[in-house]
């Protein structure tokens, strides 16, 4: 690969690391800033879930809004909110200004993934567009390892207001760089039309489908993995920590495989990271009773979850065939989505009496669905079926 188009991937790298580090930073603040704007803990929770709120809403509209703007144009926009809505939050001294900062960040989230997944790949050639999604997908799985922690660590020593200036200030660092390490590229002929008909097409929605229930089912558990781990395996706050941070570096690894392999062959990877999520998402309802057993389960499902990524997102991509812009943009809403219902699930299952400890289980079997779902979307699009986990449904759809 050219040095320059290396560093242009280096700068999509550091803008998700913005933006993923912007999502996670309020739940290890949310106890400050409840306390500081006078509102409840839940309240102060509804910032994550307006910010999903949010990039799902903002995915779709702003990727229409740029369809026919210069990629790295529409970048650098996208910087631009993002920057504005994290230097708000900086100042924010109301509970209605850090919610509407909130969802100002969240609207260029979605599409700035999407776009920035076909830049990503045209920087390299053909054969590694995986891989080159997977290293732009890279500063995700970084932000959760450190910048997530980092955050959290200078909000409760400087005040929940620090973090978002430094992030605001990280955005700038991300909007110098693509300006400056990304060459100009048009961004096609696609019409809104042809878009729209690419987004509503079967092989599309049956991929979306794939990433909202296969990635929903980690959302299932991991919303609720602080307090399985304090009650059920019966921790102390900071080895809870520690094991985040573990799940952090899970997820690097994942991402890495399986954007290698996913360039080999895109169906065998999805399906072996989908199946091998739901299986260790099963088998860690037997796991949380002893601190050996939390640890394996945390990491391996850290693993699994992330190597889903890339291979979700290039699914979504083949399967829009010549107009992809949308509906890349639209399988981070659809990520965001299963989040939210995972999470939601979640909750159905602890307010109905379910044990924690349970919730392994529901989550494997939302991620089922999204394997059924990969099986027929594969089969749609002609990718050859190497697992058993497909062959029972060639009969269907």
């Amino acid at each position: 690969m050219h040095p320059f188009r290396r560093f242009g991937l280096y700068a999509l790298t550091l803008g998700a690391f913005a933006i993923g580090t912007t999502e996670f930073v309020p739940m290890g603040l949310l106890p400050e800033i409840a306390r500081d704007l006078h509102v409840t803990i839940p309240l102060a929770g509804f910032l994550v879930t307006a910010y999903a709120l949010g990039v799902a809403v903002g995915a779709p509209v702003f990727t229409l809004t740029f369809n026919r703007v210069n990629r790295k144009t529409a970048l650098a926009l996208l910087l631009l909110f993002f920057i504005a809505g994290n230097a708000l939050a900086a100042i924010a001294q109301n509970y209605g200004t850090l919610l509407a900062a909130r969802l100002l960040a969240a609207l260029s989230h979605g599409t700035f993934f999407g776009i920035g997944a076909m830049v990503a790949s045209s920087l390299v050639p053909r054969e590694r567009s995986a891989f080159a999604v997977a290293t732009m997908f890279m500063g995700l799985t970084v932000a959760m390892v450190m910048g997530v922690p980092f955050g959290a660590f200078v909000g409760q020593r400087f005040g929940w207001h620090a973090p978002f200036a430094i992030i605001a200030g990280i955005g700038i660092i991300a909007l110098i760089s693509v300006l400056t390490l990304i060459q100009p590229m048009e961004a096609g002929p696609q019409s809104v039309g042809a878009e729209l008909r690419s987004l509503l097409s079967r092989p599309v929605i049956l991929a979306l489908l794939t990433t909202l229930f296969g990635f929903g089912g980690v959302f299932t558990l991991y919303t609720y993995i602080s307090p399985i781990l304090e009650t059920v395996t019966g921790v102390s706050p900071s080895v809870v920590a520690a094991l985040l941070v573990l799940f952090g570096v899970g997820t690097v690894i994942g991402n890495v495989v399986a954007g290698k392999y996913a360039d080999r062959a895109l169906g065998p990877t999805l399906l072996a990271a989908l199946g091998g999520l739901a299986l260790v998402l099963a088998l860690s309802t037997f796991m949380w009773r002893d601190v050996g057993g939390a640890t394996a389960a945390t990491f391996a499902i850290g693993i699994f979850s992330f190597a889903t990524t890339t291979p979700l997102q290039m699914l979504v991509i083949r399967a829009a065939k010549g107009a992809p812009n949308l509906a890349s943009s639209a399988n981070i809403s659809a990520f965001n989505i299963g989040n939210a219902l995972g999470a939601a699930l979640g909750a159905v299952v602890i307010a109905k009496g379910g044990a924690l400890s349970s919730l392994g289980l529901w989550a494997a079997m939302m991620t089922v669905a999204g394997i059924l779902a990969a099986c027929l979307t594969l089969r749609e699009l002609a990718v050859p079926l190497s697992s058993r986990a497909c062959r029972g449904t060639a009969t269907i759809g």
